[in-house]
């Protein structure tokens, strides 16, 4: 089962979804390995065309879905591995790849492809938390240390960060000390960010990013959160005005939220995502 409108052969798409189906580091409340699969078959309940975008999957995108890797549970090492080598496979096809998480520790795999390709690669993440940390509980490879071992890749003044309110003291010191660019709270100053002319962009958003009142399907909820108009406005704009050659979704725990709100609120999120980047 593919995700509506992504019907389109390799050859064909521009831009390929693909599920990283893991949540082995996962630190509170574990079920995000079961978002991909869920976002597939729930997507039957949008519609194809946005009515913020007056544009249509079917007509308007070229989307493949190439399915959800088969990721060993429990060794991040090789997971990561796996994530990488399947989005090289896409970039070096002049494609972008866009991983459907899963734990945000899938996003480094993902990045490690973008940037041995785009040695130039900034970061914009959205997220309610910084995932600065240099280890959790004395693991380096955890979805809390995500953005850190972005950082060891990238280094500093590359990685712009919206939504942040929470983390330790030592990562928002982390942030004051200038090493990623950091809006706490909100994305209100994402209209003047800019990057070098011709720069290549990586786009991750963690869905705890939203509210939970709107977005409660996911392991580490953090109230005052943007809500989805925002996000929506943020995310639209960063693929009309930036280089975006790879992105992700990440952290719905779909089985967290009965109502269904969650899942039904990330389909529609990528659906629009999906015609923003065409």
């Amino acid at each position: 089962m593919n995700f509506i409108g992504a019907d389109r052969s390799f050859d064909e798409a521009r831009t390929v979804l693909f599920g990283a189906p893991y949540d082995s580091t996962t630190s509170f409340r574990p079920g995000t390995r079961f978002g991909p699969s869920a976002m597939r078959s729930e997507s039957f309940g949008i519609e194809t065309y946005s009515p913020y975008q007056d544009r249509d999957l079917e007509s308007d995108a070229l989307v493949h879905d190439a399915g959800d890797l088969e990721l060993p549970f429990g060794a991040p090492d090789r997971a990561l591995d796996m994530i990488e080598a399947k989005a090289a496979e896409i970039l070096d096809a002049g494609k972008t790849p866009f991983l459907l998480g899963g734990e945000h520790l899938v996003t480094l795999g993902a990045v490690r492809a973008a940037a041995k390709r785009h040695p130039d690669l900034r970061i914009i993440h959205f997220d309610a938390h910084a995932d600065l940390r240099e280890d959790y509980l004395g693991v380096s490879l955890s979805h809390a240390c995500v953005m850190r071992r972005c950082h060891d890749i990238l280094g500093n003044g590359r990685i712009w960060q919206f939504g942040i309110r929470s983390g330790t003291k030592d990562e928002f010191d982390f942030m004051k000390a200038g090493h990623v660019v950091t809006e706490p709270f909100t994305a209100k100053t994402l209209h003047s960010l800019s990057f070098p002319e011709g720069t290549h962009g990586y786009l991750t958003v963690d869905m705890d990013v939203l509210d939970p009142s709107e977005f409660p399907g996911t392991g580490t909820q953090e109230a005052g959160g943007l809500r989805f108009g925002e996000l929506l406005s943020a995310v639209v704009d960063i693929l009309s005005r930036f280089n975006v050659v790879a992105m992700d979704n990440v952290e719905l725990s779909p089985s967290l939220d009965p109502s269904g709100r969650s899942t039904a609120l990330a389909c529609k999120f990528l659906r629009e995502e999906l015609l923003a980047h065409q």
